[in-house]
């Protein structure tokens, strides 16, 4: 009798084992990715690259679907900003027009794109994020904003116009994460010395 339940036992821990090894193989076998699936995978990772049609779209969502916005939305990519945009905030963006970034001289856009001066461009995109989700009739009654690169902008109220930082806001999105102000000019930081 005892014979019996012991190689019961041991047969049934062999098939268990079998069983295991070959559910293993398995799995092995449905994980493997391709070196070019690696690649994408490790390149874009993080919030900003999660597709989602149903939840309300966040600021960088706005940029991206904006044709007035298409140098900024390479600019937040060559910082590799992208994450930083799809937080969940709240966050206000003041996001500069193509033809804001046109109006900078000559060759400055080109020049900030490159990716020695990642870091500029970073310090500069970040001069144009604030925390908070304000209205532009409730920023008039700020003097000032402190933005994301630890510096302080002027906010200027002109009639029914707001200025920061110089720049007009010119219309303003709602986000899931904040809200975007359109803006007519390119706020640069003052050079820290």
């Amino acid at each position: 009798m005892k014979t019996t339940i012991g190689f019961k036992m041991l047969f049934g821990s062999f098939l268990m084992l079998v069983v295991f090894i070959s559910c293993k193989n398995e799995v092995k076998s449905q994980t493997k990715i391709s070196e070019a699936e690696k690649t994408e995978i490790t390149s874009k990772q993080g919030q900003a690259f999660i597709t989602d049609d149903e939840s309300t779209p966040n600021i960088l969502n706005i940029a991206i679907g904006s044709k007035d916005h298409t140098t900024l939305v390479a600019a937040v990519q060559a910082a590799e900003l992208e994450n930083a945009l799809v937080n969940a905030g709240p966050l206000m963006v003041f996001a500069p027009t193509n033809s804001a970034f046109e109006a900078l001289p000559k060759g400055t856009v080109e020049n900030l794109l490159k990716p020695e001066n990642k870091n500029v461009l970073a310090d500069i995109l970040k001069f144009h994020v604030t925390p908070g989700n304000y209205k532009k009739d409730f920023l008039k009654k700020f003097k000032k904003l402190g933005q994301a690169n630890n510096l302080n902008v002027a906010v200027e109220v002109k009639g029914d116009d707001v200025y920061v930082g110089g720049a007009k806001i010119i219309a303003s999105i709602s986000a899931g994460n904040g809200i975007v102000h359109v803006v007519d000019k390119v706020m640069l930081p003052p050079t820290k010395e």
